[in-house]
């Protein structure tokens, strides 16, 4: 039984221990420079430019972070765009008595508008949710389909894409079918030959990556989705790897829904994410949660993301994100992204490695994805982890999955490089 003294004693120290982390986390913040690198910087140095950029992360100077397909690392200005929303909205001040801060029961339209513009639709066509697999569940669970109706997808999908398909799949008897996908995958005809070929009269939605989390293949998300409309079969797109990885339109893209989890690549905050919904198929998609609103039209695309109360301020670091993306640049992002992956992969090559990662540059960005027997996966990570403090993300028993965000340095790539070489040399591998 806690005793009054102990209870003091252990408030105190977590007390304690409590302002000691803001401190330090303020402190890393404010020691954080309060502005970009001059975008003229690119031109004269680009390195010192890129360079400058790493110092918005929190990340330790020594430590190598080679794992954004994973999750990324928000920089300065998104948190601080967090700290601000928080010290906005917990003042419970606001003008409209009626007027809470909460998320879920409105339309936040401060932040679909420049997410919507980020992206390349209206602000109608987008509802603001927590991540991929929270959209990818409402498009699993909101599709009218009957038993034996079939969902085409790859074999490369992340559990948060495939699953909500399995759980309908499981408790209405619609139909999983899966295409194995190429390692690597060498064109995009091949990949839309194997879609077209698999489709069958029992077919009612075609689901894919748009960068598969397992190879991070680019696939042709555009053909994809064309050949779906020609067939008249709903398209659903996991972007979560693609914004702030490479510029992309979902417009353009033509599908009918496009999920994400801009906390990968975008940088922004954890449990910020969207469903993206084509306007002419907004009403056919079924609420998974229901609260006030989910049945009203009038709101569009709105309804899905009335969720109940939920976090706001990662609302305000998910703006901070977008903004601080379109101020570096997408097309710098990704030319960036897309050197520093190809000079990766070159480099794993020389060294004997196998590469699932596609040899047709419009199908690869940031993701190297490799495999590397003997190499046992697991004892190299957290052998490089432990030792000296570079992580990587991989599967057993030989696969490495390297990606390079781009704040990344050359000289991180080529210490990492230079470990794996001193690890297969140490355990005799080499």
């Amino acid at each position: 039984m806690l005793d009054r003294r102990n209870f003091l004693t252990t408030s105190a120290t977590g007390l304690a221990a409590t302002l000691a982390f803001r401190g330090n986390l303020l402190a890393q913040l404010a020691s954080a420079p309060s502005s970009l690198p001059d975008r003229s910087l690119f031109d004269k140095n680009e390195e010192a430019y890129w360079a400058e950029l790493r110092k918005q992360f929190l990340i330790p100077a020594d430590e190598i972070y080679l794992n954004n397909g994973t999750v990324g690392s928000s920089p300065a200005p998104v948190l601080r765009a967090i700290f601000d929303g928080y010290t906005t909205t917990e003042k419970m001040d606001q003008q409209d008595p009626e007027d809470y801060p909460i998320w879920g029961y409105a339309a936040w339209n401060e932040f679909r508008d420049p997410l919507a513009d980020f992206v390349g639709c209206h602000r109608d066509e987008i509802a603001l949710l927590r991540n991929a697999t929270e959209a990818n569940s409402y498009i699993a669970n909101g599709v009218d389909m009957k038993p034996g109706d079939e969902v085409l997808m790859t074999d490369q999908e992340h559990p948060g894409g495939e699953h909500p398909w399995n759980l309908r799949a499981k408790r209405y008897g619609i139909v999983v079918k899966k295409i194995t996908l190429p390692r690597p995958v060498k064109n995009a005809a091949e990949v839309l030959n194997l879609f077209s070929e698999a489709i069958t009269p029992r077919t009612r939605v075609i689901f894919f990556s748009h960068i598969t989390t397992f190879s991070g293949v680019v696939l042709p998300a555009k053909e994809l989705s064309a050949l779906a409309r020609s067939k008249g079969i709903l398209s659903a797109v996991d972007g979560a790897h693609v914004p702030g990885m490479m510029r992309f339109n979902v417009h353009d893209i033509g599908c009918d829904m496009y999920s994400s989890s801009p906390h990968k690549w975008l940088q922004a905050p954890k449990g910020s994410g969207f469903l993206y919904l084509r306007d002419e198929v907004i009403d056919r998609l079924w609420n998974t949660i229901a609260t006030e609103g989910w049945d009203d039209t009038k709101i569009r695309a709105e309804r899905f993301q009335r969720i109940g109360s939920s976090n706001v301020p990662a609302l305000w670091g998910l703006r901070a994100a977008i903004k601080m993306a379109n101020e570096i640049g997408l097309e710098r992002i990704e030319r960036r992204h897309r050197a520093l992956a190809d000079y990766t992969l070159a480099e794993m090559s020389k060294r004997g490695a196998i590469s699932w990662t596609s040899p047709d540059a419009a199908l690869r960005c940031a993701i190297v994805t490799v495999n590397v027997p003997p190499v046992p996966r697991m004892d190299l990570e957290n052998w490089l982890w432990h030792t000296h403090k570079i992580r990587i993300r991989g599967a057993d028993p030989n696969k490495l999955r390297l990606s390079t965000p781009y704040y990344l340095q050359k000289q991180d790539i080529d210490r990492f490089l230079e470990k794996f070489d001193d690890y297969k040399r140490e355990n005799k591998l080499a």
